[in-house]
């Protein structure tokens, strides 16, 4: 039987305890767990690709079945490439789900043999995106309930805190 390979894509701009929570259940589904940092040329984020993927290789580090990388491209293109057949993401509101779904329809049209699977976040991670942290680091609020403090520590580093 061939390895149960998934993908957790994202931006990670910065990881959050919502994004290591779902990384933490994911990982118990596959017997590899690729997290992929999203490369978008568009998109300027607070940190570079290669410190989001430092910063999830050292909230990972316990995890041995955990690939940390980055991928530039069609999300559907890179699990092929990869022989992954499921993509993980996190449904938080309802709004992420009329996103999602229409995502999985396309990935699975580029690629049949991918399907997504959505997981929920526990409860007091439902409303926490890296969004949110970013506001509220550029504003000098209390990071604590919302990232580890070595994901503080670096975003205080970055803004000049």
């Amino acid at each position: 039987m061939a390895d149960r390979v998934g993908i957790y894509p994202g931006s990670f701009d910065p990881p959050t305890y919502g994004h290591l929570d779902l990384i933490g259940r994911a990982y118990k589904l596959f017997d590899t767990l690729i997290v992929a940092v999203a490369y978008n040329p568009d998109k300027e984020g607070l940190f570079t690709v290669d410190e989001r993927i430092e910063m999830l290789r050292y909230c990972t580090k316990d995890y041995a079945n955990i690939e940390i990388t980055s991928f530039q491209g069609l999300t559907a293109e890179f699990a092929r490439q990869r022989d992954a057949t499921t993509l993980v993401r996190g449904l938080r509101v309802v709004s992420d789900f009329e996103y999602e779904i229409t995502m999985a329809i396309a990935n699975q049209k580029l690629n049949p043999n991918i399907d997504t699977v959505c997981l929920m976040p526990s409860e007091k991670f439902l409303l926490l995106s890296s969004r949110i942290v970013r506001e509220i680091a550029i504003f000098g609020g209390n990071l604590t309930e919302f990232v580890p403090p070595e994901i503080q520590r670096r975003i205080k580093e970055k803004l000049g805190h």
